[in-house]
């Protein structure tokens, strides 16, 4: 039996913008750590529980795309 789906570029092409977001999120988080870094510990940990969490913010519609096309 054929499967009855067709393979999509928004896969590929997602995939390749996921991880080209990433590293440009890295650096950036990178550099503003290195202003970070002198602060107080307990002060360095809501900028770290934030900058680890905020990248997941729009993943889940930007999966949604890659899946289906539509953002919703």
């Amino acid at each position: 039996m054929k499967p009855d789906w067709q393979p999509t570029w928004r896969k590929p092409v997602g995939i390749l913008a996921l991880l080209i977001a990433l590293v440009i999120y890295v650096v950036v988080a990178v550099r503003l750590l290195d202003v970070v870094g002198s602060w107080p510990v307990l002060a360095q940990v809501p900028v770290y529980v934030v900058l680890g969490t905020i990248w997941l913010l729009p993943l889940r519609r930007y999966l949604i795309w890659m899946e289906t096309g539509r953002f919703g």
